[in-house]
């Protein structure tokens, strides 16, 4: 899976510390999203969502196999 909350993120001048406080989550977790590395629950996909000002489906993109 990969993601846009990098690109997000950076539109909101949010770092990652900064994300991870307001979805309640460590710094290392948004990295680990970041790079892909990490399928979220779907309730701390809407958080970050909803902390982004996105949708789910804009910021994660699933690979259709």
């Amino acid at each position: 899976m990969k993601t846009r909350i990098k690109e997000f993120r950076a539109k909101q001048n949010l770092t990652q510390e900064d994300l991870a406080r307001k979805v309640g989550v460590r710094r290392e977790t948004i990295i680990f999203l970041e790079k892909g590395k990490y399928n979220p629950s779907l309730q701390l996909a809407h958080n970050i969502a909803k902390a982004l000002k996105t949708k789910i489906d804009e910021l994660f993109i699933f690979n259709k196999n």
